[in-house]
């Protein structure tokens, strides 16, 4: 059974000092802890659930050698981070993935102080779906093992690396990678032809991308408005309609 103890540890981790100091978070749901128990059950330290989705749930745990903790649900309302708690949170360790310099020849998405756990989540979901590996984050972005961004992730977090880097470091180590970026004078990014490698910069929510990076922009690109009052699109949805586009599935 949970104790009291365990409860109080677990509510502390809502603070991103303390996660990092213990390098552990949490993740809430049922779909998420049985991707993770398949897919990296290695970074698993407790599983935490009521008995009934224990036992419902038994052949999934069959391989799990994770530590289990049984609770009452109104013990896992006092420690989830969702408005509905779930039957079912896990407390596992912060990974922290390696660079490849071989997947220069692949896109890789880079975030430029994203400060919305959602965006940021859904970022994770969009690199996931059109298969890049990594996402690099300057030391602006929001923490990734925020909560909401792990459960807007929707497991996407486990496949796809994503690492702080920051920018001066990063583009000055990997210069023969084009790098696009978004501005309202930049070229449709409908009628350039698609790109097979390069950084796509995706700037911060009010303030677009910052000025230390304008100087390592090598394509301006656009992504045209019709006939919209708007002044721009959300970072996720300009995410996912770049990548798309630099995909050549549009």
């Amino acid at each position: 059974m949970i104790s009291k103890a365990q409860i109080k540890y677990i509510q502390s981790l809502r603070r991103k000092k303390i996660r990092n100091q213990h390098q552990v978070f949490i993740l809430e749901g049922t779909k998420i802890a049985l991707e993770t128990i398949l897919e990296s059950p290695s970074i698993i330290q407790y599983i935490i659930a009521t008995q009934t989705w224990f036992e419902k749930h038994q052949t999934q745990l069959q391989q799990s050698i994770a530590q289990r903790l049984i609770a009452q649900p109104s013990e896992l309302k006092k420690i989830s981070n969702l408005i509905n708690p779930s039957d079912v949170l896990i407390l596992a360790n912060q990974f922290q993935p390696i660079f490849r310099k071989e997947k220069i020849n692949d896109f890789i998405l880079y975030l430029d102080n994203i400060q919305d756990p959602g965006n940021m989540g859904t970022i994770l979901r969009i690199a996931d779906w059109f298969g890049i590996e990594y996402v690099i984050c300057n030391n602006g972005c929001v923490d990734l093992y925020n909560p909401k961004v792990i459960q807007s992730s929707m497991g996407a977090f486990l496949r796809v690396k994503c690492i702080e880097i920051d920018a001066k470091s990063f583009f000055e180590t990997y210069t023969e990678l084009p790098v696009y970026g978004t501005f309202l004078e930049g070229k449709n990014v409908f009628t350039i032809a698609p790109p097979r490698k390069g950084v796509i910069v995706i700037g911060n929510e009010g303030k677009g991308i910052s000025e230390e990076i304008h100087s390592f922009i090598t394509q301006k690109i656009c992504i045209p408005a019709h006939n919209s009052g708007s002044e721009s699109l959300n970072a996720a949805v300009a995410t996912g309609i770049i990548c798309a586009a630099f995909r050549n599935i549009c």
